[in-house]
Parts: structure tokens; C-alpha cells; sequence
């Protein structure tokens, strides 16, 4: 299918993001990639493997992470490794973005799934390195189940990006790429394949199936020579939908770090003629794992996209445009922009890796659910022996609510805010603020903490992580849920309540003073007046 068509239709149900960071392009030497799993289905959980060892002849049961189908069994490895989330004991993280590419590249009979591939990958691998192995070694030898997809694939030394698509029902097995990331660069990919020249020569730097050309000749996607050979044009080419849609989000995080990124922009707008942007760019500043968060929240607030500025945003500036993202008026076709954050977001991550700190210590995974713009990034540090009560898997679902999972919290303040965005997202930012800037403050002490335990007792240390963690993100559920009551109180039926120091004000008699009336803004008035005419002018 072209990427247009799955833009406007299918895939909004699978569109994610990712941001990669080296550790020189880090302010403290972390690597740090980042990841929103956007679906209209997901829910928001935390999951979570213990190390095992497992008995000769064990089997793995796979099945399809996006719709829990059963694919078949695979054979256990002999010791699988802890895993939270999508981040292991050994501070490796993995996530991804998919951009489908060729239909007729699927294979039905494939046992692997993309999101088998990662957490059975987290569960056998050590280093970045290794889980591109492992990955590639599961498809090759018991197929591959996906469409394309774009890897993030990190650990505590480097960070790569992985591409890779299969190769049609019975041709079991899978094309792909993988380029590691230069330490002092920043990378981003958003559903559409980005790598373009492959540096076949540089093995250290460069991994790739040894039929990833020939195969394109043999299907009729390139004819060139392989200095030539680009992988995104031959398995996922250019359309309007993969560049307005996805590549506009990449183009949206370099331009933060990089002021020549505006000469994408007409590529970016929907023209495949125009020069593609680079795989990977240096940034002018280094990147704090707070930029990173704050890259997830982007909407194009600032750019010629920007989602506050036309009329789709409505009285309160809302960046946010309800499904589906198409939409037709006198027979000519509009689509709405998608920006990084996205209400229909399950969960958001920013996997952050230290190789100065023992692997115990080193991986925090900072997690939060619902809409990246709105979501809480509490810090779960990677060796942590159990979930927050609040992200634990099984408390509640996508249909079945629940006043304890974060999830569903998050996304009730947010369903509020959206239809009052430009006022609720001020007290939102504040007490979002408030949590996030505490959790820097403490990380160190933290740190240090564990460090000391460490030497005298692993396993009390990682009881003393596992406290942290959950204590830390239930604190930070409780607490927006004192939010969400604030902010209900505060904006009931259009109106808002009066403060003083933090207090709703209340007359002498203990009633509330009356409210304010803020209406709408001019723009918003002078819309009316244009759709309404003369049936509200005043005679």
C-alpha cells in the first residue's frame, strides 16, 4: 500500500515516534531514545519479565503484540534476562515506528512479529549490538510476520537504527539495514523509512542482510548501481502522506537543534522531488533527557504546521484534531497535520542509559501514559523487581475503567483539556512541572543511595529501586488525580472560579464569589460572525 493511503486511513491506528540521542549529544553522556505507542487500542500498562533460566526443550509461545494473536512457538533461549517495559537489566532499550512499505512484501506465515522481535530481543541481549543479531536471527529463521518497520536499538554506549521488511509469503525471512547513530548526533523517525546511501564498507558502523540490493533487483524496486541503492526509496518510496505525515515530525525535533532545517520545509509539506533530510543530524546544543521529554510534547507550535493557528484548533487553541485525519469539502481532499504528541497515545518512554553507573543504577526508564503533551515521565529505574501499582498490567483496560491505573486518570484530565486547552494546559504544565523537576532534584541522591547499597547487598538495593519506582509513579497518579478534581472545580460549565494563593475564594458567608466569564478570543468571535451572519447581530 502507499504510505498516503495508510497515512489517511490504517495508519493512524500504528503511527509512533522515535528520538534518538548519542551519549555525546547528551549533557551528561547518557544515551537516550524515546518512544510514543500511538493506537486507538493500546492501553497504557507497564510490562514486565523476570530473569529466568528455563529447562532444556522449554517453548516460547509468540503472538502478535498489536492484537494478542496466537503466531506459533519458537524455541526458549536456556537464560532470558529482566525486562521492564522496553528496557532491560543490561540498559538495553528498543522501540520502533511502522511505515508498512510494499504490501506484497507481508508474509501471512511468519512467526515473528514486530513486537515479538523486541521483547523476546530485550530478553536475550546484552548489547545493542547483540539484539540486532538476535532480531535478525529470529526473522531469518522463522519469518517475519510485519509489515515495515524503523528500530530504535540502544544501550548504554551507542544507539542504531534498524529498518527492515520481509520478503513475501514463502520467501521466509527479511531485507534490512541497520546504521549505528555517530555519538555526537541526534536521530528521529516517525513511520516512514529514513535510510537512504548504505556505507557498506564501514562494518563497524553499518550491519545489512547480505541480499538487501539483490533482492530489490530481483522485485524490480532498483536497477542501479549499489553505491546508488537507497533502502527507503526501494521498500517504503516517498509520497505525500510519508512526508506530511511522518517525515514533518522528524523535521519538526532537528529544527529545535539545527536553524538549516527549514530549507526541508517544501519536502516536508508533500513534495518527494525536493532533497530528502539527512538519517541523522549534530545538534548545536546537547540535549538534556528533559529536551528529549519535551520533543515528545511538539506539536509545530512555532512552524509553518503549527496546529494552534488555523480554525481546527478552535476557541482554546487546542492542537488536536479528532480522527479521522482526512477529510472532504467540495470534492477536494485535506488531511490534518500529526504531530509528535497525539491524543490516542497508550504509552510514552524515554529509555535513558549511563555507562558510568553500574547496570543496577545505570537504566531509567521514564514512563508515562495517555498523550505525551500531558503525560507524567516518572523515572523506573530498569533492575526494579515489580510494577507501580498504577501502570501494572491488569488494572483495568481499554474498556474497563479503573480510578487506581494512570491511564485512565491521565486520560481524563486530558479529555477535559482538550476542550479547553488554552486555559486547563497552564495548570496542567505547572504541576506537571512541579513532578518532573522534583524527580531531576532527587535522581541523584537516588543514585548515590543504591550505589552504597550495591556493595553490601544487590538485592537490597534493587528492593530499594523497586520503592522508589513504584512509590514514586503511584505518588505521581494520586496527584493528578487531585488535578483532575482542580481542574473540574475550577472550569465547570465554561465558567472559571476565582483563586487566591492556591484557594477558590468564597465570599463572607462561605459561598463562592462569583466567576469569571472569559468568552472566547477575537478570531474565534470574528468566525462566528462570518458562519452566523445576520441572525446574531444585535438590532
Amino acid at each position: 500500500m502507499a504510505v498516503c493511503t495508510a497515512l489517511l486511513t490504517g495508519m493512524e491506528a500504528i503511527a509512533c515516534t522515535g528520538l534518538l540521542v548519542g551519549k555525546k549529544a547528551s549533557v551528561d553522556g547518557s544515551v537516550m531514545i524515546s518512544y510514543s505507542a500511538d493506537s486507538h487500542t493500546l492501553y497504557g500498562e507497564l510490562y514486565r519479565w523476570p530473569a529466568a533460566t528455563w529447562p532444556k526443550g522449554s517453548m516460547l509461545d509468540v503472538a502478535e503484540w498489536d492484537t494478542r494473536k496466537p503466531l506459533g512457538q519458537i524455541p526458549q533461549a536456556e537464560r532470558t534476562y529482566s525486562v521492564v517495559g522496553n528496557m532491560n537489566e543490561y540498559q538495553v532499550a528498543i522501540t520502533e515506528s511502522t511505515w508498512g512499505g510494499r504490501p506484497e512484501l507481508e508474509d501471512s506465515t511468519g512467526l515473528i512479529d514486530y513486537g515479538s522481535l523486541i521483547y523476546i530481543a530485550l530478553q536475550r541481549s546484552k548489547t545493542a549490538r547483540e539484539a540486532i543479531k538476535v532480531m535478525t536471527d529470529l526473522v531469518k529463521n522463522y519469518g517475519y510476520y510485519s509489515s515495515g518497520e524503523t528500530f530504535s536499538i540502544a544501550d548504554k554506549n551507542e544507539a542504531w537504527i534498524m529498518e527492515l521488511i520481509g520478503k513475501g509469503t514463502g520467501n521466509k525471512g527479511a531485507v534490512w539495514v541497520a546504521i549505528r547513530i555517530p555519538d555526537d548526533c541526534i536521530a528521529a523517525h516517525a513511520n516512514q523509512a529514513r535510510i537512504q546511501q548504505i556505507p557498506f564498507n564501514d562494518k563497524e558502523n553499518c550491519m545489512y542482510s547480505p541480499d538487501v540490493v539483490s533482492f530489490a533487483r530481483e522485485k524490480g524496486y532498483f536497477s542501479g548501481k549499489d553505491e546508488d541503492f537507497s533502502f527507503a526509496k526501494a521498500y517504503n518510496p516517498y509520497d505525500f502522506g510519508g512526508l506530511r505525515g511522518c517525515e514533518a515530525r522528524v523535521w519538526s525535533f532537528f529544527r529545535k537543534y539545527d536553524k538549516s532545517m527549514d530549507k526541508y520545509t517544501e519536502f516536508i509539506k508533500g513534495d518527494p522531488s525536493k532533497e530528502p533530510m539527512p538519517l541523522y543530524i549534530r545538534p548545536d546544543k546537547k540535549l538534556s533527557v528533559q529536551d528529549v521529554q519535551s520533543a515528545m510534547r511538539d506539536h509545530y507550535e512555532g512552524t509553518v504546521l503549527d496546529m494552534t493557528q488555523d480554525a481546527g484548533a478552535g476557541p482554546y487553541k487546542a492542537p488536536y484534531r479528532w480522527r479521522p485525519m482526512n477529510f472532504k469539502v467540495d470534492e477536494e481532499t485535506y488531511v490534518n497535520e500529526r504531530a509528535i504528541a497525539t491524543q490516542q497515545t497508550g504509552f510514552v518512554i524515554v529509555p535513558q542509559m549511563r555507562n558510568w553507573l553500574p547496570d543496577e543504577i545505570g537504566g531509567i526508564l521514564w514512563f508515562g501514559v495517555d498523550d505525551a503533551d500531558m503525560a507524567v515521565f516518572t523515572p523506573l529505574y530498569s533492575s526494579i523487581l515489580a510494577s507501580p501499582e498504577c501502570y501494572r498490567a491488569g488494572n483495568g483496560d481499554m474498556l474497563t475503567f479503573s480510578w487506581t491505573s494512570a491511564f485512565w486518570i491521565h486520560n481524563w484530565v486530558a479529555n477535559m483539556a482538550y476542550h479547553k486547552y488554552s486555559f486547563m494546559i497552564e495548570d496542567i504544565r505547572k504541576v506537571q512541572q512541579e513532578l518532573e523537576n522534583g524527580y531531576q532534584d532527587v535522581i541523584p541522591a537516588i543514585d548515590k543511595a543504591a550505589a552504597e547499597l550495591l556493595v553490601k547487598d544487590p538485592v537490597e538495593a534493587r528492593n530499594f529501586l523497586t520503592w522508589f519506582s513504584t512509590t514514586t509513579a503511584d505518588n505521581a497518579t494520586a496527584r493528578w488525580k487531585e488535578l483532575g478534581e482542580y481542574l473540574l472545580v475550577k472550569y465547570i460549565d465554561g465558567n472559571v472560579k476565582k483563586e487566591s494563593d492556591g484557594q477558590f475564594l468564597r465570599n463572607p458567608y462561605g459561598i463562592s464569589v462569583y466567576p469569571d466569564f472569559p468568552g472566547y478570543d477575537e478570531n474565534y468571535y470574528r468566525s462566528i460572525v462570518k458562519s452566523a451572519g445576520d441572525r446574531l447581530r444585535v438590532k
